[in-house]
């Protein structure tokens, strides 16, 4: 199937990547199968996770069809590159058409891009995982494939400006193993299980991060948890 835009798109994301000196770091693409459909899953700390989640899949050859609220689809320069490269709007409200795109996507053979968490993490923490990603993958009887992302919120993320100056920021990625989601399981162990791979795959990335805060106000985008100041995941539900 010829990709009038979604491989320029990626091109020019990649020039954007190459000015502004960001250092990518990704391990585990080999996890993503050559062939067939699967579930890509990652978490969701920045607006731009998608861009970068997809690369993970240019090594195998892959493109990645990311399902997205319904919003930027409408926006006048997002809409036209989103509906171009094939990605799924979501309505929230009436999610059963864009589950049902996503369906005939994977069973087509193609890989589909979920972030089960469904909003940014502000605090850059895990929140729960909404199961249609586990459920997609069983109706289609394909794999789950959890990944991680860390840095990302440094260059664009919610309640801050973007940052696309030359600022050599890292950016750290890990794939894991496929998480096989067998149609007679219950959905939620699977999901579970999914939300602790992605959870063991972010540590990872946030252990190997070649950089720590400059200095103390500097620590915005580093978890509460891991000494830095964002936002504990209470503190933002305390905000809704």
């Amino acid at each position: 199937m010829a990709e009038f835009v979604y491989r320029p798109v990626v091109g020019a994301a990649l020039t954007m990547f190459k000015a502004l000196d960001l250092k990518i770091d990704t391990q585990g693409s080999q996890n993503i199968p050559r062939s067939g459909g699967a579930v890509l899953v990652s978490n969701h700390i920045s607006y731009l996770d998608f861009i970068f989640a997809g690369l993970t899949a240019l090594p195998q050859k892959r493109l990645v069809r990311f399902m997205a609220k319904d919003a930027v689809f409408k926006h006048r320069i997002s809409g036209p590159l989103m509906r171009g490269m094939k990605h799924i709007p979501v309505d929230r409200k009436q999610g059963e058409a864009a589950y049902q795109q996503a369906l005939e996507a994977l069973r087509a053979g193609e890989i589909v891009g979920v972030f089960p968490e469904a909003t940014i993490s502000e605090s850059f923490t895990l929140k729960s995982f909404k199961s249609g990603a586990v459920r997609l993958a069983q109706e289609a009887n394909v794999p789950l494939i959890p990944m991680a992302l860390w840095g990302t919120q440094r260059l664009w993320t919610k309640g801050r400006p973007r940052n696309f100056k030359r600022s050599h920021i890292p950016v750290t990625i890990r794939v894991g193993e496929p998480v096989e989601a067998p149609a007679d399981q219950y959905a939620g162990a699977i999901s579970r299980r999914l939300r602790e791979r992605v959870q063991e795959l972010l540590e990872a990335a946030q252990r190997s991060y070649p950089v720590r805060p400059k200095d103390a106000s500097d620590t915005w985008w580093v978890p509460a948890h891991l000494g830095g100041t964002a936002p504990t995941a209470a503190e933002v539900r305390g905000t809704l």
